[in-house]
């Protein structure tokens, strides 16, 4: 399956057998997305990235 990337319009590629949560990137722009479900359309937003904290 191929969407756009919400951020350039990029292709991204997304595996048939995806699962919400699943991470995947943009080739175009290097950005990660994370899958999920609106009934059976498949979304992408914007993956969160963990920060180390440094013991704080």
């Amino acid at each position: 399956m191929k969407v756009r990337c919400p951020d350039c319009e990029g292709e991204i590629k997304v595996p048939d057998d995806a699962i919400a949560g699943e991470i995947v990137s943009c080739p175009d722009c290097g950005q990660e997305f994370e899958v999920y479900f609106e009934g059976e359309e498949l979304k992408l937003k914007q993956a969160e990235t963990v920060k180390e904290d440094w013991g704080e």
